[in-house]
């Protein structure tokens, strides 16, 4: 089969790569002039799946909205009588009641366990650095934030997940570089976990399908799909091309992408923000990957340089840096590991991301045959990626699934949304 994915993120290259593997012949079309300039560009740089962790969570909403008026919050917002954004954030709090939450969190790890298993495939085989590391923790501040992982945490244990409740003293001994300064409750240890560089990763699984047979054409913006019997249009700008089918893994792009097909989905694009910095102190630096379980903040050591991610901003369609998600940035980076790197100096980045209310991706077919998403992946999609494309080209392969897809599919939104 023909075959186009329209997005060159690390989900549609994931796609791309699998397609080709499959036997297909495959063209990947992207609107800029690489492959992850956008919301892969500075992913959370975590990527398994026992520190994945949904915003919707029992307790969140209460927790998120009293930080809201504080200099450093986990979430921000631009526009406050946005209405679209108002119905997909009261959507999104819906999702924390412990029954709705248990099951999400139960379908993005079963997808996110398969794809670090692909991804350690891959390494193996194709002798991949993209700077990986293994162990995290989760920091929890206070003995209230424990008490509120609970469920999340009892999950773990029905999952087999390996992990360690640590107290202060095993927590800086495992990870010496930890500051003294800032107290906290505790720290789960996930020795398993993997982190890494995903733009890095990008690109070499780029080359991977190239040498495939995947084309890349980049500067090309789809305009409208247009689906039709025995195939599918893309209008590009001056041109059309006829394929057999369509996969859009387009991020945020996807919304405008569907809609010209009259296919409308709860995804909204919410601003995910990450920093890079030089370490000036190798010995202060942490060897071990860190989640803030406060803020919501991801921080990661690859290579010679410190990334730092997190944070979310809803109701903004531009590219400029809302203080408070800088603050929040800087602050658990200053936390943890002071004197390791000059925070404020950073480089700091922001783009949107795809996000559904129950934070788990779309990945199939819609009501079109030759139409297929792969899609609102979030901040999740570095850990997310390698099993969404597999799970992509094995359902156009025709071929039966490594892994159960349900919930995964849009038939969990009934036929209204296909």
């Amino acid at each position: 089969m023909r075959l186009a994915v329209i997005g060159g993120g690390v989900v549609g290259v994931s796609t791309a790569y699998y397609l080709a593997e499959a036997g297909h012949e495959v063209a990947l079309f992207e609107r800029y002039g690489n492959v992850a300039q956008e919301a892969s560009f500075g992913n959370l740089d975590l990527m398994g799946p026992s520190g994945l962790r949904l915003w919707a969570t029992p307790g969140a909403p209460s927790r998120i909205f009293s930080m809201l008026f504080r200099p450093e919050s986990p979430l921000a917002f631009s526009a406050r009588f946005e209405p679209a954004m108002w119905r997909w954030l009261k959507r999104s709090m819906s999702e924390s009641a412990l029954s709705r939450f248990k099951q999400n969190q139960q379908r993005l790890y079963r997808l996110a366990s398969y794809s670090q298993e692909l991804m350690q495939h891959l390494v193996q085989t194709r002798e991949l650095d993209f700077q990986q590391r293994n162990s995290m923790m989760i920091m929890f501040r206070t003995a209230r934030e424990l008490e509120m992982a609970h469920p999340y945490m009892e999950l773990l244990g029905e999952f087999g997940s390996r992990n360690e409740l640590l107290d202060p003293e095993a927590a800086r001994l495992l990870e010496p570089a930890l500051s003294t300064e800032t107290p906290f409750h505790s720290a789960l240890h996930v020795p398993d976990d993997w982190a890494g560089n995903c733009p890095l990763f990008v690109r070499q699984l780029k080359t991977l399908s190239q040498d495939l047979g995947v084309e890349f054409h980049f500067n090309s913006e789809i305009q409208a799909i247009r689906p039709e019997l025995g195939g599918t249009t893309l209008q590009l700008e001056g041109r059309n091309v006829d394929v057999d089918a369509v996969v859009i893994a387009a991020g945020s792009d996807s919304v405008r992408l569907l809609k010209t097909m009259g296919i409308s989905l709860p995804i909204y694009p919410v601003k995910v923000y990450s920093a890079s910095m030089a370490i000036q102190e190798f010995e202060l630096a942490p060897q071990t990957s860190l989640f803030d379980d406060t803020y919501r903040v991801g921080l990661t050591r690859l290579g010679k340089r410190i990334r730092i991610a997190g944070c979310a901003e809803l109701g903004s369609s531009n590219l400029d840096l809302h203080h408070k998600a800088v603050n929040t940035l800087v602050k658990v980076a200053d936390d943890w590991f002071p004197n390791a790197a000059n925070y404020r100096a950073a480089s700091f980045w922001c783009a949107p991301t795809a996000m559904l209310p129950e934070g788990v991706p779309l990945i199939g077919p819609t009501r079109f045959s030759n139409v297929f998403v792969n899609t609102g992946h979030g901040s999740a999609a570095w850990a997310l990626a390698a099993g969404s494309g597999k799970l992509m080209a094995d359902i156009i392969t025709g071929l039966r699934t490594e892994i159960d897809t349900d919930g995964l599919t849009l038939t969990r939104y009934g036929d209204r949304m296909r």
